[in-house]
């Protein structure tokens, strides 16, 4: 593994895991060595872990100096790490008590600051406490748990005063969202390279400066994601979103079902909410219905909105050409549905959770009126919203839409390709079992439509008997305007110049 030698002399190694920008992440513990981070829930899909063994752990030097193993001494290492790498700027990972050292970091380095992800982080730096409440509260809320009586006896003992370490096996489940096979393997192994001497020394009296260190946040330009879990004690939701509030640009978020340890609790969920934060260009929006969109955007935020909606198995990234032209004069949005590209995949589909996914997200950033464009299933789902809610609806465009018609034959059974997919395979079965079988109250509402749609067909390449089901939808519709772009089913991304000419001759 690669190693560098800090300020002091001392040599400190760490682990590279993955491809792409490096994301320096800290452990926590105190003192735990980085194996236990392993490759946070499929993190390095998206970026290049760079997991350090902070010094007296893992595969690094055992210092001379004990001092040095002092949480705010460590800032140092941090420091010689991303000089190391060579880098102006560094994206940070802290987790648990790692937290408390890499808000340090931000505190005495803020231009040094990229991007800060905090995850269940401890928050003693900026003088936050985590209280017997709290965790009254957290522990609560797994009453229903077989491991329940014996855990909270033994917090009972904590609160009461005894160590935890004696105990630590009984509280380990309330650590953990699920304290199932993966949960136990984790726990197991998570400590036993930690550094009871270096955890000693970590919170020595003096360590913080909480008054010192919130002031210097304020110079922290960068954007701060502080992630909780939602059965977490140490930090609470709540705390979490106390301590994003002290960045200029913090925000909090929460993992549904997790616990201290969220990347093992919900893999895809905590990879995907990370990698939307440090994706440039990538917000994320949770919805009234309690789903997390990513989106993009381009262009002027005071232009008019229009939205953008893909089809099956893309994203918001696929409308780049079309976004990138209509910015000229617009405020172009392109979401990812759920179930797609880096918004939440909660494993069941259809084509009314499509539909909330584009009410929630035009709710949540007061779009209403915009102009919505829809490709193939994101076309269905932004038909089904112009018919359920037209007042959030202004200009209706339908890229080779479903018609709505049963089909004949049905789509059978479709294996999941061998290969890394962009997104949840379960949406081609439960979009195809609706396409087999639709509301015919869907199509039969097309007369009802009270907002201009244009229907863009794909020509003859796309199939002639849906071309012909697209006119016939276009014929249903009050006012319906239909144009043929011979460019088959993907007509935006075939012929995009022609497809934004048709768009702006529309009215967008």
């Amino acid at each position: 593994m690669p190693k560098f030698t800090a300020y002091d002399g001392t040599e400190l190694a760490y682990h590279l895991v993955g491809a792409g920008k490096p994301l320096i992440c800290l452990p926590g513990g105190p003192a735990w060595a980085s194996a236990y981070l392993g490759d946070l829930g499929g993190l390095d899909v998206h970026r290049q872990l760079v997991l350090l063994d902070q010094r007296g752990t893992g595969d690094s030097a055992v210092p001379d100096d004990m001092s040095s193993y002092r949480c705010d001494r460590l800032v140092d290492d941090v420091e010689a790490l991303r000089e190391h790498l060579g880098l102006a700027e560094v994206d940070l990972l802290g987790h648990s008590a790692a937290g408390n050292l890499a808000t340090l970091y931000a505190a005495a380095h803020p231009h040094r600051i990229g991007s800060l992800v905090l995850v269940t982080p401890g928050t003693r730096a900026v003088g936050l406490p985590v209280t017997e409440d709290d965790w009254r509260g957290a522990v609560a809320l797994r009453e229903g748990e077989s491991w329940y009586p014996q855990g909270r006896a033994a917090f009972e003992e904590i609160w009461g005063g005894r160590d935890s370490g004696e105990v630590r096996s009984a509280i380990e489940p309330f650590m953990y969202g699920r304290w199932d096979a993966a949960a136990r393997a984790h726990a197991a192994a998570a400590g036993s390279r930690a550094s009871r001497e270096a955890a000693a020394v970590h919170y020595e009296d003096g360590v913080f400066d909480p008054a010192a260190t919130t002031e210097a946040l304020a110079a922290v330009e960068a954007p701060v994601l502080v992630l909780a879990g939602e059965y977490d004690g140490g930090p609470t939701p709540a705390l979490a979103s106390r301590l994003a509030a002290l960045f200029p640009h913090g925000e909090a978020a929460v993992l549904p079902g997790a616990g201290h340890f969220p990347w093992v609790d919900a893999p895809g969920d905590f990879a995907r909410t990370v990698a939307a934060f440090l994706e440039p260009g990538v917000h994320s929006v949770r919805t009234n219905s309690g789903i997390r969109l990513a989106y993009r955007t381009w262009g002027d935020a005071s232009a008019p909105p229009v939205v953008l909606a893909h089809g099956r198995g893309g994203s918001g990234a696929h409308w780049t050409e079309v976004a990138e032209r209509l910015a000229a004069t617009r405020r172009v949005y392109a979401l990812d549905l759920r179930g797609h590209g880096l918004s939440d995949w909660p494993g069941r589909y259809s084509f009314e959770g499509f539909r909330d996914d584009l009410r929630g997200f035009i709710d949540a950033l007061g779009l209403a009126g915009a102009d919505v464009v829809g490709h193939s299933m994101g076309g269905a789902a932004a038909l089904l919203l112009a018919q359920d809610a037209p007042e959030l609806v202004g200009r209706l465009v339908l890229e080779e839409a479903p018609a709505f018609v049963p089909l004949d034959p049905p789509r059978g059974f479709v294996a999941r390709p061998d290969e890394e997919l962009a997104f949840d395979w379960p949406v081609v079965a439960d979009t195809n079992a609706q396409l087999n079988a639709p509301d015919p109250a869907w199509r039969e509402r097309l007369a009802e439509l009270a907002v201009p749609t244009l229907l863009v067909a794909g020509g003859e390449s796309g199939g002639i008997e849906i071309q012909d089901r697209i006119a016939e939808m276009a014929a249903r519709i009050p006012g319906g305007r239909l144009v043929t772009i011979e460019a088959g089913h993907s007509v935006h991304t075939v012929r995009p110049d022609e497809f934004v000419a048709e768009l702006r001759e529309f009215g967008i």
